[in-house]
């Protein structure tokens, strides 16, 4: 008797030849379009051969039936070499019809754990624009989809997420505006990022429509499904504030008020607000264990309950990994020690000393334990790239380079470095370049020891400036 994975494979193999689709077997290396970007930490993740414009995402979902999605995606891209064959990333599912630019695809093939592989009618022409449609169904298996208790689901994952429930050229480099149109049974709500959109009753169901019309990395689109308690409002300059509660979580109208002062702060810090819309979703009564919380663009994901550091962490992201998101996964210091360290700077607001506070704690707790230095910020390793190292290390390291360059220099660079890369990718590397420029300063030392090291760094760099009074070597005559 087959395997359920094998049945399910031959249901999309007779399901998939009904619709008109050849299923072939073909070879990766060598083709146009070939599937993986070559990320150092994820080499199979992204398509090369095109740069996606837009996802129009058009699912149905009934939580009486919730381990089975219908999904009807496309893809706007552009062509960046000419193509004969190329690539998307879906994990799962029966693919019941794929065609380019609306004529039906000459081949359909599946290839190792995400490769959805089409060679087109017709070959497409470097430079030119160019869609692609796949209908798709059944259940979602990615790690990015999480069943609730009662039956609604939710996206949400990181590094991984998208690929449980659309096809996407999935990797934070090709980043893309997003249309989401979800249909569900009446009675059942639909959130998902940017702002909403017209929902429509038709006998039973009811459809929801949400378009982030900024640049996003694929990861962090989202949806949410529930009978959602939404709380609206708007922030000072009319940005439009969605917060949608799950039955069971909790609604403080407190934290909730918090949401447009840290904005706010986050702002004064790094520069204006990068989005169209903003918000929270708050879900509860998962059925495995989805992230705690998660920076979804625009409207950071929440489990249980809304509180002030887990809000600035979530939204110091739409600025630092969202708004400028790392060109491979090496670069994720630029999104974990930002955020982190923006929590300092909420402390440091409510009048917390981070020098005789936060970094000396963290100088002390770090003395006797060598391996918590072990980890590089900047390219920490395959299966790293999220390491505790990026929230612990990287936030002594952005306060000790503060500390370097001053105030000035330092909230100048991170203004500079929203205003050079707003909506596209940069790297560590650039960011380093650029803080030396801002500072005028050589910091090559210190980003050595800092965020390329494996030791704790030596004492000019790890007690810099006013943090000189915490080395407990200095002789306090001098």
């Amino acid at each position: 008797m087959p395997t359920p994975r094998h049945r399910r494979r031959a249901t999309a193999l007779a399901t998939a030849v009904a619709a008109g689709i050849v299923l072939t077997t073909l070879p990766a290396a060598g083709a146009s379009g070939e599937g993986g970007l070559g990320d150092p930490y994820f080499p199979e993740d992204g398509n090369s051969g095109y740069d996606v414009s837009e996802y129009d995402v058009h699912v149905h979902y009934d939580p009486a039936h919730p381990r089975y999605l219908e999904g009807d995606t496309t893809v706007e891209a552009v062509a960046t070499q000419d193509l004969d064959v190329l690539h998307l990333d879906l994990e799962g599912f029966t693919v019941t019809g794929v065609t380019v630019n609306g004529t039906p695809a000459h081949t359909v093939s599946r290839e190792g754990a995400h490769e959805l592989v089409i060679t087109p009618a017709r070959p497409v022409a470097k430079n030119t624009r160019f869609s692609v449609r796949v209908r798709y169904s059944g259940e979602p298996v990615g790690k990015g989809w999480h069943t609730l208790a009662d039956g609604g689901a939710n996206a949400s994952e990181e590094p991984h997420s998208a690929t449980a429930w659309y096809p996407a050229n999935d990797h934070p480099s090709d980043k893309a505006t997003f249309r989401l149109t979800a249909t569900v049974p009446t009675g059942w709500t639909v959130v998902g990022n940017g702002r909403p959109g017209a929902t429509t009753t038709e006998r039973d169901t009811s459809t929801f429509r949400w378009y982030e019309d900024r640049p996003m990395a694929t990861y962090l689109s989202t949806i949410a499904i529930d009978t959602f308690t939404m709380r609206t409002s708007k922030l000072s300059d009319g940005t439009p504030v969605v917060n949608a509660y799950s039955p069971g979580s909790r609604i403080d109208p407190e934290a909730e008020a918090q949401l447009p002062e840290i904005l706010d702060f986050l702002a004064s810090k790094f520069g204006p607000y990068p989005f169209s819309s903003a918000g929270a979703i708050v879900i509860s009564g998962n059925d495995d264990e989805g992230p705690l919380a998660l920076e979804t663009q625009s409207r950071p994901t929440y489990h249980g309950s809304l509180f002030d550091l887990s809000m600035v962490h979530e939204n110091a992201h739409q600025w630092f990994g969202n708004s400028v998101s790392f060109t491979d996964w090496r670069d994720g210091c630029l999104a974990e020690c930002f955020a982190q360290y923006a929590g300092q700077l909420w402390d440091e607001k409510s009048g917390a000393d981070l020098d005789e506070g936060f970094y000396a704690a963290m100088v002390e707790e770090s003395a006797e334990d060598p391996d918590f230095w072990t980890t590089r910020l900047y390219d920490p390793g395959q299966g790293r790239e999220l390491d505790g190292a990026l929230y612990s290390k990287g936030s002594m390291m952005l306060h000790a380079l503060r500390r370097t360059v001053g105030d000035d220099a330092f909230f100048g660079t991170l203004k500079r470095w929203q205003r050079d890369h707003r909506y596209g990718n940069a790297s560590w590397p650039q960011f380093e370049a650029l803080a030396q420029k801002v500072s005028g300063k050589d910091l090559t030392g210190f980003f050595h020891a800092w965020a390329h090291g494996t030791t704790a760094p030596p004492k000019e760099y790890l007690f810099p400036g006013s943090l000189g009074s915490l080395d407990p070597s200095a002789d306090p005559a001098a």
